[in-house]
């Protein structure tokens, strides 16, 4: 993340800086981290670069199917006072080709051309679900990993999974040229009836469709619970009244909003970073829709609206101003997926931890994974964590290991494991289901 260089008092989020990358000690190492770096991910920033799932390399998945017994303390701990049937991971992409027909669609230049980042994107990616990209269905692979994963968590677990819709112009049209990664409610409807022990669904309509809230009744008839919007990809203004008139819809029917805001350079999509602005939300949550900021907005600056001069600041910065306004409290939420990657600030995973131990913030903050991310062992730096003071040393050899084994498992011990203090997260961080009202 590249940071302007400002005088004054330092905000939240800027009081700590990220170290830089280790150089690789070879031209190739070299060249792969670059690509990873460029590359940036698919949902959030990423730095490295596999060739395929099982590749014998130190940044590679390992894929390893069964749990250490190195591990079984840990995650006792993590379990205690937590009940599985309360906790749905509401931050779960759906990602394939089409190979199925599913009706998921990948951008070509992610698969093919001359674009050496964007296919080094989609690799890294599914190197994290253990999926060969060169396999005969990357459709199926992905559900087959992920349900894997899901059988080592206690019955009564579940999964939101993510549709993902296209980018529309601003007349409503569709643009698949400008659309990165496409999933389809129908498919994402249809895998979680398969396996509604484990999976829910998560719509994504684009409130400038010209059927836009037949889609959305549509999709609440077919049992969705949220609906999760990207406007920088998607090319969609919060406060347009498209927009406030589908998100008042939505609330009627008990569906929350899943809204990234913060700095989004993995599904370029439309590229309307100034879209992604926490600040935007005001419009909605005065209307009394229910937003889930994605991520806390914990990545990257944006325009500070209420100032008059507009200067830039971090976007966690602009979240946490609109979550200590007494008015959204019960509408306004934040989802703490992908928040303790080493691409944020030790600022950042400090207040979080604060926060959500007292104040405004006890019971507004949800479990979510991002997953296939929790796949990405050098995303996630143990050490970083451990230096800033939030993690016991005693607990990193384990979570090195549960990692290898189910990085779902590892996403939520680590979670667990994480102190600043007296402060942690609390049960009620991953009690989520209580979120989701009427939800199946």
């Amino acid at each position: 993340m590249n940071e302007k260089s400002r005088s004054g008092p330092r905000s939240l989020a800027e009081s700590m800086r990220q170290p830089r990358h280790a150089q690789h000690g070879t031209a190739r190492r070299a060249f792969l981290g670059c690509c990873g770096a460029a590359a940036a991910g698919l949902f959030t920033s990423l730095g490295g670069f596999s060739g395929r799932a099982h590749a014998a390399a130190p940044w590679a998945t390992e894929c390893r199917p069964a749990l250490p017994p190195a591990a079984a303390e840990l995650l006792q701990r993590a379990w205690q006072g937590l009940a599985a049937g309360d906790l749905w991971d509401t931050h779960c992409h759906l990602l394939g080709n089409g190979d199925s027909g599913s009706g998921c669609y990948l951008h070509p230049s992610l698969t093919s051309g001359f674009d050496v980042v964007e296919r080094a994107r989609r690799r890294v990616i599914l190197n994290a679900a253990c999926v060969d990209p060169d396999g005969a269905s990357v459709d199926e692979a992905y559900l087959r990993r992920l349900r894997e994963l899901a059988e080592g968590f206690p019955a009564g677990a579940r999964w939101l999974l993510f549709a993902f819709e296209q980018a529309h112009d601003d007349a409503g049209a569709v643009q698949p040229e400008r659309t990165t990664v496409h999933v389809p409610d129908r498919y994402a409807a249809r895998v979680a009836a398969t396996t509604p022990a484990r999976f829910a669904w998560v719509a994504s309509i684009h409130p400038y469709r010209p059927d836009a809230l037949a889609a959305l009744q549509q999709a609440r008839r077919d049992g969705a619970v949220a609906v999760k919007w990207l406007p920088s990809s998607m090319n969609i203004d919060l406060r347009d009244p498209r927009s406030l008139a589908f998100g008042e819809a939505a609330s009627a029917l008990g569906l929350p909003l899943i809204v990234h805001c913060g700095e989004e350079k993995a599904v370029p999509g439309a590229k309307r970073e100034d879209l992604v602005n926490p600040l935007h939300a005001r419009a909605l949550l005065e209307r009394g829709v229910r937003v889930i900021v994605a991520h806390c907005a914990s990545l990257g600056h944006a325009a500070d609206l209420d100032r008059s001069s507009a200067p830039s600041v971090p976007a966690f910065d602009l979240f946490a101003r609109l979550m200590d306004e007494r008015a959204f409290e019960g509408r306004l939420f934040g989802d703490i997926s992908a928040v303790f990657q080493r691409n944020r600030q030790p600022a950042v995973w400090q207040a979080l931890l604060e926060r959500s131990h007292q104040g405004r913030w006890h019971g507004r903050l949800l479990h979510g994974s991002d997953y296939p991310l929790p796949g990405l062992k050098w995303l996630t730096s143990l050490p970083r964590l451990r230096a800033a003071g939030l993690l016991a040393e005693a607990d990193e050899a384990p979570l090195v290991e549960l990692r290898e084994h189910n990085p779902l498992l590892f996403d939520l011990a680590l979670k667990r494991c994480l102190r600043r203090g007296e402060a942690r997260l609390g049960a009620e961080v991953f009690a989520t289901r209580r979120h989701f009202v009427g939800a199946p």
